[in-house]
């Protein structure tokens, strides 16, 4: 058993090394090796283990046109397990794993794909211009020029558009899921590179943003920021950041607008919300240094909403942040009350969590002769908890200050 499992192993590999994705920009680019980047996940296609079995140096290019995202596949490998040979075991299926996460019209033929790239420079974005930006071209004098539209599904053709953006999430985003493109109260952010050479001006995909707009009583909206994405490619140059603004630009200023929430945010991009949130507290009266050294106040959650449209929860966690800016850790005095007042609003769930399980001992000593086993945890597991938790917060809230210190 041992010997047939050593046979098996060089047909193991791991499918977010076999995985490859590439932006087409020409058709030169479907002759070099470079350029390709991998995804950052792969359980939701491949299963919990991110692997694919029954083939040697296995590569599985998924090519994208960088503007209209047409898309090609190409399976390129060493040796592929034959079933003869151990006892019919056979190779996995990748083809269908990916055709069932990729829309129906791939490309299949790479002479039509390459014929497909021809017709890039006529791809125009989708709905309305809403925002534009610059970065620093690396290692040149010249600016990197984008812009974000936002599109919804009256836009003609977008929705087949949307089909390959939505391509992508399931290697990038944890617990993602496709949504119900029919339904009217999606709001779609889409970020592009405007490029412009030899007179020919093109856009290329960087990322885009889904948002939800909740109903929230009695006649006010909620909208949810849902799913955000911006390509490795583009990442860690400011992106997501300036996609956030432009979707708070969107909603703040409208009056029909409660506030704006986030579904499941990553530790990435909470980050980023925190970074944008705080920094927009920074110029409110009622967030300035000799209002932080006191409690969280009515007053500081309403000049949040109400200015910016961050709910009661964020708002917290902003006060929290700004607090801590203004808090030597030297200071002991004022670092044990910074700390009290941010385990004090950690504890309300798990002390609620307590509250809970001590209900159900309770119920289950009345309806049992025999003692249960406590369901709550011991004190010191609790404080324990607590302590860690507290310490997260303490190394997120310093990536988002060191953040604004920069910016400042």
């Amino acid at each position: 058993m041992e010997d047939i499992q050593n046979k098996l192993m060089p047909y193991i590999c791991d499918a977010n090394s076999a995985v490859q994705f590439k932006l087409v920009k020409s058709k030169e680019d479907l002759e070099t090796d470079d350029g390709f980047f991998f995804p950052d996940m792969s359980h939701q296609i491949f299963g919990e283990k991110e692997q694919i079995f029954g083939f040697t140096d296995l590569k599985l290019r998924i090519y994208y046109t960088a503007s209209s995202l047409q898309i090609h596949t190409k399976l390129l490998y060493g040796r592929k397990i034959n079933p003869e040979q151990f006892d019919g075991v056979k190779a996995d299926d990748i083809m269908k794993s990916v055709r069932e996460v990729l829309p129906a019209n791939v490309i299949e033929n790479v002479d039509d794909f390459s014929k497909k790239l021809d017709g890039e420079p006529n791809f125009k974005p989708f709905g309305e211009i809403i925002y534009n930006y610059t970065r620093q071209q690396k290692g040149k004098s010249t600016k990197r020029n984008f812009e974000i539209y936002k599109a919804d599904m009256t836009n003609p053709n977008f929705k087949e558009y949307h089909q390959r953006i939505e391509s992508f999430i399931l290697w990038f985003i944890d617990a993602a899921c496709f949504i119900d493109s029919d339904d009217d109260k999606w709001d779609f952010y889409v970020v592009f590179e405007k490029c412009t050479e030899g007179g020919i001006t093109s856009h290329l995909f960087v990322g885009y943003s889904t948002c939800y707009r909740f109903y929230a009583y009695p006649d006010k909206i909620r909208p949810r920021i849902s799913q955000v994405l911006v390509l490795p490619p583009y990442q860690r140059q400011g992106h997501c950041t300036e996609l956030i603004t432009a979707i708070y630009q969107q909603y703040v200023p409208k009056a029909a607008v409660l506030d704006i929430t986030a579904e499941d945010p990553s530790e990435n991009f909470q980050r980023v919300r925190d970074f944008i949130d705080s920094k927009n507290c920074l110029k409110l009266p009622e967030f300035q240094d000799s209002k932080l050294g006191q409690k969280f106040s009515k007053e500081m959650r309403k000049a949040a909403q109400e200015k910016y449209k961050i709910n009661r929860r964020q708002a917290r966690r902003v006060y929290e942040i700004l607090r801590l800016r203004i808090t030597p850790e030297n200071d002991d005095v004022a670092f044990t009350k910074y700390r009290l007042a941010v385990k004090s609003r950690l504890n309300e769930p798990i002390y609620a969590h307590v509250v809970f399980l001590t209900k159900i001992n309770e119920s289950l000593r009345k309806k049992s002769h025999l003692l249960p086993a406590s369901l709550v945890p011991p004190k010191e597991e609790r404080l324990l908890m607590l302590q860690r938790e507290f310490e997260t917060c303490l190394h997120e809230y310093k990536k988002v200050i060191t953040r604004l210190d920069i910016s400042a």
